[in-house]
């Protein structure tokens, strides 16, 4: 048996129940892990609310750390007692979990289990944004919305670090404060200020090559507005809900635009990939040209209070819950 939070129906954070439930030994090519913590992500809202599809009942989230105690068969990859850590599995809002060695990693020594729960589905996805979706450089301009969220304050440090001019959006003041300390060059507040009219101040009529957006509906089409001619607009997420439908020639008319969908699953499919990505992550991490900050915690029991906080925008950066 272990304490998980199950969901056996869709709805607000309320359905976020803790419970004892059955956990059979790892099958073949899995491992059991204790886990020392789980991240907290706006995809796991997205599972809870129905907005992304699965059977009920379900174990929500995707990312956690901890240490190996039990392997499966034909496991020999992996080792009981290795630290380990993961931001693709399912079931992740448990004291225990089965997991496929196909989504861990091993845990480098100097990195706390914490850390890496906290920025690996948030650091992983920074990663393939700005290094791979678009390869942001010395002299790229990009526009980053929700820059005092988990990812964002990862990728505002990062593109800072890879030589780029970095403008982000926030809400508040004292996440804009936040921000401007991780990396952002200049943060607009876009509950006062037209942002789409505030980045082409910022960057004298030019706009940005690239803008990530994890907003969506709140944000489009403006972030569009932001952008070059030949600019590549980034949605990969919807906070506020999803981007309606648009007519494919808005992209055109706006300065033949690009834009793109992308989801961090289809860059780590592969075992080459996502170690790849990883030690990516964990050497920018390990060079401290990227600070990963754990803003809040709260105990895995109280899952349901910890999402109504981050859908109501009162977290910043990286939250955790503790087994």
């Amino acid at each position: 048996m272990t304490k998980a939070i199950v969901v056996r129906s869709l709805g607000g954070p309320e359905v976020l129940k803790l419970e004892e439930m059955p956990l059979g030994p790892p099958g073949p090519g899995e491992v059991r892990i204790a886990q020392a913590a789980v991240g907290l992500n706006f995809i796991d809202v997205y599972f809870r609310t129905g907005l992304y599809k699965t059977d009920l009942p379900f174990v929500p989230g995707k990312e956690g750390a901890g240490t190996i105690t039990a392997l499966g068969e034909g496991v020999t990859d992996f080792a009981v007692g290795d630290r380990v850590a993961y931001a693709s599995a399912d079931g992740a809002y448990a004291a225990e979990n089965n997991v496929a060695t196909k989504h861990l990693v091993k845990v480098p020594e100097d990195i706390s289990l914490e850390t890496a729960a906290a920025m690996m589905l948030k650091g992983m996805t920074a990663q393939y944004l700005l290094l791979q979706t678009y390869q942001v450089k010395p002299g790229s301009v990009i526009l980053f919305h929700a820059a005092a969220g988990g990812v964002g304050l990862i990728a505002g440090q990062w593109a800072k670090a890879l030589g780029a001019t970095v403008i982000g959006t926030a809400g508040s003041q004292a996440k804009i404060d936040l921000a401007l300390a991780h990396g952002y060059d200049h943060v607009i507040d876009y509950g006062k200020e037209d942002f789409a009219a505030r980045v082409r101040e910022l960057t004298d009529g030019a706009g940005v090559d690239v803008v990530y957006d994890s907003v969506g509906k709140d944000t489009f089409p403006k972030s569009l507005d932001c952008l070059r001619p030949r600019g590549l607009f980034v949605s990969f997420g919807n906070s506020s809900g999803p981007v309606e439908a648009f007519n494919l020639g808005l992209l055109a008319q706006k300065g033949s635009l690009f834009a793109t969908r992308p989801t961090l699953y289809h860059y780590i499919a592969t075992r080459e990939a996502l170690d790849a990505c990883a030690n990516s992550l964990f050497d920018v991490v390990r060079s401290n040209k990227v600070r990963i900050n754990i803003h809040q915690t709260y105990p895995l029991a109280e899952a349901g209070r910890a999402h109504a906080d981050l859908e109501t925008r009162k977290t910043s950066g990286t939250t955790l819950l503790i087994p």
